[in-house]
């Protein structure tokens, strides 16, 4: 006869087993149940993904031209912002060219205002060439085409550099064939009377290879000529190059300088919605063709004199 002390402590043992082998397989079951969740949501994450980028893909990249229309950049705290930026960039790009060359290829840009029929006024950049001509962008002061193609009913009334604190009255002298912003044309000529400022060295043979530094001097947001850094990306079918660069309002027409300071080509329009995807115009010599001889011969003939 078993005692009854070892059937109690063998149903016990009974019972336990059992309720650990429920335990298990619900253990089990609940683990299967979440593995099939995450891989779920994983999918959906996952299909997401490729929605997205499908959308993408069927949305063309628009260049927009990066001269500023009025009214002007004048948020205290984004202003304040977009400096501070700019200032922590430059104290870990700067090693690559001397401070004051820097210091003095700015001297050599100006702010550039165009008023319209319209009056309405855009803001962008000049680079000096010396007895008074600058170099800038066309659609910066010329009325280029509306966006469906059309001649645009506006018109250019009115062109001034600033200088010393002085608007100075200037005028087209020669222009590129562009009639859209962000073209291989995009370039003009403009007169003023001579100034006292340091004529830009021209380098039309800089190569452009990928992954090259550059400075980028324009009037950003109509605030004065400010410095940015970057570096080459490719050349476009349509004969400008991409870079990566702040293409802020008003830079356009501003310079493109080589690590020795040449200049080498002009800011003209950024990927719209994209601040720090640029499009650069090389400089060609045909673009200094209705400037005086004597000028553009000292520009061009000048880069194998420099530092």
């Amino acid at each position: 006869m078993i005692p009854r002390r070892v059937v109690v402590l063998s149903s016990f043992v009974a019972t336990a087993a059992s309720f650990f082998t429920l335990g298990v397989l619900h253990s089990r079951g609940a683990d299967a149940s979440v593995r099939a969740s995450y891989q779920a949501e994983l999918d959906a994450l996952r299909a997401e993904k490729i929605a997205l980028a499908q959308r993408s893909l069927a949305v063309p990249a628009v260049p927009a031209g990066t001269a500023g229309l009025g009214p002007s950049f004048d948020s205290p705290a984004l202003q304040a912002k977009m400096i501070a930026e700019i200032k922590e960039q430059l104290e870990a790009e700067m090693g690559l060219v001397p401070l004051n060359l820097i210091r003095e290829r700015r001297a050599s840009f100006v702010e550039l205002y165009a008023t319209d029929s319209f009056d309405r006024t855009n803001y962008g950049t000049a680079g000096y060439l010396g007895q008074g001509y600058f170099i800038t962008v066309k659609h910066a002061v010329v009325a280029l085409n509306d966006d469906d193609g059309r001649a645009s009913a506006r018109k250019i009334t009115s062109i001034k550099v600033m200088y010393q604190g002085e608007e100075v009255p200037a005028k087209l002298v020669d222009a590129g064939d562009a009639d859209v912003e962000v073209h291989s044309g995009d370039w003009a000529i403009i007169r003023t009377r001579a100034l006292d400022l340091p004529p830009l060295r021209v380098d039309t043979g800089y190569p452009y290879d990928f992954a090259d530094p550059i400075f980028r001097l324009g009037n950003d947001y109509s605030k004065g000529v400010i410095l940015s850094t970057g570096y080459v990306g490719q050349r476009t079918p349509n004969g400008l190059v991409t870079a990566l660069t702040d293409g802020h309002p008003g830079v356009s027409g501003g310079g493109v300088l080589d690590r020795r300071g040449n200049f080498v080509g002009i800011p003209i329009g950024r990927m719209q919605g994209d601040y720090r995807f640029s499009f650069i115009l090389p400089i060609r010599p045909e673009m200094l063709r209705k400037v005086p001889r004597s000028i553009a011969a000292a520009a061009i003939s000048a880069p194998a004199d420099m530092p």
